[in-house]
């Protein structure tokens, strides 16, 4: 699943938990479904060792954000509460906004962000600090101010989907539910995040969250280096990792436990390796390589997503490549 994506070594989702623990949430509700579901089980568990507690819900179908929310109402029972698509990163604390929403008579508020592509994107119409109207990917958008994945609700929203249509994409959106609360004149607000946000709906975004994560590691070392290597910029290094003579390494990167980093190795910056990867001679800028992966000599990456036990073989090109490889991929020269 893509939830499950690591970004600087830790699934997207868990940076989304993380936000929602910080600002007091104790019990959360997953809705899975599909394939991959179980993966999501198996690494959240019963939200014990994260300090929360985990219940899943499952949706049969993929039938809009709308309707994965409206499987949650006997979770929700009468309390206000948060929701946080898990595809969506946020690095500011939403606590205050969270606290101003808990004392507030308002039936929404959502967390808005200028982007740059307006039209991938639902996008709120602001006139004189109020929103007028919300409108989902439109052709000509009247602000650039898109609604991100993070909304605060009260179970009013309940009653709008239950009259709610599905879009012309045969799904139950919530840019239109939040539309007709709107019409109904329930009060929605607005907070504006300055500060970054990503939706990481295409490899690019997920290598550019990849990179803003990054810039704020802790830089560590808890492997073992030989003396002939550089290591510049922050660096965050795993138990028993070992880098080799004539290795260079460019942060922000991390690298995570027991990989094997040999040759004329160069690595970053903007770079994440995770667990058990063997690397002997090439060079990754700005990618994400998963768990137990082998990337070979002359292998020169940029801009790639290399998932979990991939391999890319000695190449004898040596020319700049991109990849995007899924779980398991075997690739030779």
């Amino acid at each position: 699943p893509k939830q499950l994506l690591p970004i600087a070594n830790k699934p997207m989702s868990e940076y989304c938990m993380e936000s929602m623990k910080g600002a007091g949430v104790t019990e959360i509700a997953i809705i899975i479904g599909g394939i991959g579901s179980q993966k999501v089980k198996e690494y959240y568990g019963d939200g014990d060792q994260f300090g929360i507690k985990i219940n899943y819900i499952l949706q049969d179908f993929p039938r809009g954000i709308a309707h994965a929310i409206s499987l949650c109402e006997n979770f929700i029972g009468n309390e206000k509460f948060l929701v946080f698509l898990g595809d969506n990163i946020i690095q500011k604390s939403i606590n205050e906004f969270a606290s101003e929403f808990q004392k507030s008579d308002d039936s929404a508020t959502i967390l808005l962000c200028e982007v740059d592509n307006p039209s991938r994107f639902g996008i709120a119409d602001i006139q004189n600090g109020e929103i007028k109207k919300i409108i989902e990917k439109p052709k000509n958008p009247p602000t650039n101010l898109a609604v991100t994945g993070i909304y605060f609700l009260t179970p009013t929203i309940f009653k709008i989907f239950e009259v709610l249509q599905p879009s012309w994409r045969n799904e139950l959106e919530i840019t239109d539910a939040l539309d007709m609360l709107l019409n109904e004149k329930h009060s929605i607000t607005y907070k504006i995040i300055t500060h970054y946000w990503k939706d990481t709906g295409t490899p690019e975004d997920i290598i550019n969250a990849n990179k803003a994560i990054l810039e704020n590691i802790v830089p560590e070392f808890k492997g073992e280096k030989d003396t002939a290597v550089s290591i510049e910029g922050k660096v965050s290094l795993g138990n028993e990792t070992w880098i080799g003579d004539q290795v260079k390494i460019k942060g922000p990167v991390i690298i995570g436990e027991k990989c094997k980093i040999s040759g004329n190795t160069i690595i970053g910056p903007n770079t994440s390796i995770g667990d058990e990867c063997i690397v002997s001679g090439g060079i990754i800028r700005d990618s994400i390589i998963m768990n137990n992966c082998e990337i070979g000599k002359n292998v020169n990456l940029r801009n790639s997503i290399i998932s979990s036990n991939s391999s890319i073989k000695e190449n004898s090109i040596k020319n700049e490549q991109v990849f995007l490889l899924g779980e398991g991929t075997k690739v030779l020269f």
